[in-house]
C-alpha cells in the first residue's frame, strides 16, 4: 500500500495502525533496504512502515509514504504525527542499514519485550547505536561487518541549570566517537530512544528527546531495565560520503575491531545490551 504524502496516511489510520508493534523506516538512499525489511519482519513488527523519496523502489508489499526523510525535522514530523494518531500504540524508528537487537531476540518477538516492558510499568526501551563497518571502509558487507568491542563511556545528563538529570546519561562510543573531528557535537551520541509506546501529550523534541522526561531514562528507578541496541551502517556510509572526512580515513578497523556475529549473545557478552529483569 502506498501513500503520496504523511497526511494520507495518518487519514487511514484505522487500517494502518490497527495493531503493533509499528516499525517506522526512513529510507535515506538505495543501501540495505531489503535486508532492513526482512530483519524488522524476523523480530515480529506487526507493521513496518517506510519513508522514501518520491519513485525509490520499496518492496511492494511494505505499506510505504512519500516523503523527504533528509530534511533535519523529518524524524520528529513523523514520529510525533504517529504518535497523535495512534495512542496506545509501540513505536521503533530506524534508517535504512540498521538492525534492531535485543535480549533473546533469536527467539522472542519484540511484541514478547514490549509486553514485558509494559508490566514492569515501563512505556520506553533505550537503544544505543552500535557502529557497524565493513574490512574495506567504502563497502556496506553484512557478511563482512566489524563493530567496536571497547570504547563506550557514558556522561551525567545536565539540564539548562547545570543539575545532574536522574537516570538519564549521554552515551558515546564507534565511530562516532573515534572520528568525532568530522561528527557535529549534536551529533555524536549513540543513545537513542527508537522503541516506545504512544502516549496522550507526548512529543519528539528537535535534539531527537522526548517531552516527557522518563521516556530519556536507561531504567526504572527501582531495578535495571531492559536495553536494546541498534546496529547501523549509517555512520559509517556518512563518513565515507562526507567530503571532509572520505579522503582521510583509511580504515574503520583498529585494535579493538571485532567481527560481528549478528547474534545478541554477542552484544550482551560485550555489555552493550542489558536484559533488565528479563529472563
Amino acid at each position: 500500500m502506498h501513500y503520496p504524502n504523511l497526511s494520507a496516511l495518518i487519514a487511514d489510520r484505522q487500517t494502518i495502525l490497527a495493531n503493533g508493534p509499528v516499525a517506522l523506516l526512513l529510507i535515506e538512499d538505495e543501501v540495505e533496504i531489503n535486508s532492513t525489511i526482512a530483519h524488522l519482519r524476523k523480530i515480529g513488527f506487526a507493521q513496518i512502515i517506510a519513508f522514501h523519496a518520491s519513485g525509490l523502489n520499496v518492496p511492494s508489499d511494505v505499506v510505504s509514504v512519500d516523503y523527504d526523510v533528509l530534511q533535519d525535522t523529518a524524524l520528529p514530523a513523523i514520529v510525533n504525527a504517529l504518535i497523535a494518531a495512534a495512542p496506545g500504540l509501540w513505536f521503533h524508528y530506524c534508517y535504512n542499514a540498521e538492525y534492531l537487537f535485543y535480549p533473546f531476540c533469536e527467539h522472542r518477538s519484540v511484541d514478547e519485550m514490549v509486553t514485558f516492558n509494559v508490566e514492569e510499568r515501563r512505556d520506553v526501551i533505550l537503544t544505543y547505536v552500535i557502529d557497524l563497518y565493513g574490512d574495506q571502509p567504502d563497502e556496506v558487507a553484512r557478511d563482512d561487518a566489524y563493530l567496536d568491542q571497547s570504547g563506550y563511556y557514558a556522561l551525567a545528563r545536565k539540564d539548562t541549570e547545570g543539575e545532574t538529570l536522574e537516570r538519564q546519561m549521554d552515551f558515546y562510543g564507534g565511530l562516532r566517537w573515534r572520528f568525532e573531528e568530522y561528527v557535529p557535537p549534536a551529533r555524536r551520541r549513540i543513545d537513542r530512544a527508537s522503541l516506545f509506546r504512544a502516549v496522550p501529550g507526548l512529543q519528539m523534541m528537535p535534539n531527537r528527546s522526548f517531552n516527557i522526561p522518563e521516556y530519556n531514562t536507561y531504567a526504572c528507578p527501582w531495578h535495571n531495565s531492559i536495553t536494546a541496541a541498534v546496529c547501523s551502517f549509517r555512520t559509517a556510509k556518512a563518513l565515507k560520503r562526507n567530503p571532509g572526512s572520505r579522503h582521510q580515513i583509511e580504515s574503520f578497523r583498529w585494535q579493538n575491531s571485532t567481527p560481528f556475529s549478528w547474534q545478541s549473545q554477542q552484544l550482551l557478552d560485550l555489555g552493550l545490551i542489558e536484559p533488565g529483569q528479563w529472563f
